[in-house]
């Protein structure tokens, strides 16, 4: 009985010793013709990633998307991947955004990019030329029915400033009065905030300020759209020539993304679609822009002692 088993045993084992020694089956594996170019599946919107432009609220936000919209649609046709639109109530509040890469591209105002610049390395990418310059003006606007010629006569009044960063809106002016050897506490009767160039604007053609300090860029284009708008406003001061609110990238944005924005922007007066939307902004074309092109900006910032 045992050594019918002992021979049962070692003939299963001979069994599985001659199957695993046993020449494998061949695979037949599938022919690939590399002539043959099949397009890759589409991505799904989800898997696109998005480009996030910050824009500061020089304009109020229904102005902000009115006059922003088209260069967006025509980034995400050129990019071919969706770009998003974002703003902020206020430029500290954007320049948070650029110093946190939570915007790759960012149009801010020129003492928003100075702070930046200074304190986390904010980088120039383009600026816009218009009339054949990247300049602006801070304007000191008031009613027409004022009697007011200068800052002086505006003692006692109600002022009102766009953005606590503002440069043209806020600094500038206050620049002004400190060259009075005055402060806004005690210069005027109440300041308030409109947190948008468009809307200071208004409240000064409404008669809800005495007077309030621009950007010249935003009351050109304010005027050209309303030229109503020049029977209820003047302007009775006009700074020296300052360099223009840039269009700026975070510091952390790779190289390579860096350039391709850069010369996108760069050749948009050369495409129909772009000299399009540029008109509509008001803009002749983007171009190059040097860092010492806000040295006046600098001096005056550093001369209040705002935002330092």
């Amino acid at each position: 009985m045992y050594n019918r088993l002992c021979n049962r045993l070692c003939c299963l084992l001979l069994v599985f010793a001659l199957a695993a020694c046993a020449p494998a089956q061949s695979t037949v594996l599938p022919y690939i013709d590399l002539s043959v170019r099949t397009p890759l599946p589409q991505a799904a919107p989800g898997d696109i990633a998005h480009l996030r432009v910050g824009v500061a609220a020089i304009l109020s936000p229904q102005g902000t998307v009115e006059s922003y919209s088209e260069l967006t649609a025509y980034l995400a046709e050129k990019l071919g991947r969706p770009v998003d639109l974002i703003q902020r109530r206020t430029y500290a509040e954007l320049n948070d955004m650029v110093e946190a890469s939570q915007v790759e591209l960012a149009f801010i105002c020129t003492n928003a990019y100075v702070v930046g610049n200074e304190q986390f390395g904010m980088e120039l990418l383009v600026a816009p030329e218009i009339n054949g310059e990247s300049i602006y003006y801070s304007q000191l606007i008031v009613p027409t029915s004022s009697t007011a010629q200068s800052m002086a006569d505006l003692r006692g009044k109600v002022f009102a400033f766009t953005d606590p960063m503002s440069f043209t809106g806020r600094i500038y002016a206050v620049y002004m009065l400190q060259q009075m050897g005055e402060t806004p506490e005690h210069f005027f009767q109440r300041t308030f905030y409109t947190y948008s160039h468009d809307r200071a604007i208004d409240a000064v053609a409404d008669g809800v300020a005495d007077g309030a300090a621009v950007d010249s860029l935003v009351l050109d284009y304010a005027l050209q759209r309303n030229p109503e708008l020049a029977t209820r406003i003047r302007i009775i001061h006009q700074s020296e020539a300052f360099g223009i609110p840039p269009v700026v990238v975070p510091a952390t944005l790779p190289v390579r993304q860096k350039v391709y924005l850069r010369d996108l922007l760069l050749a948009m007066h050369e495409d129909d679609v772009g000299k399009v939307v540029l008109r509509n902004l008001g803009i002749d074309r983007f171009v190059e822009i040097e860092n010492t092109a806000y040295d006046g900006v600098r001096e005056i910032v550093h001369a209040t002692g705002i935002g330092e």
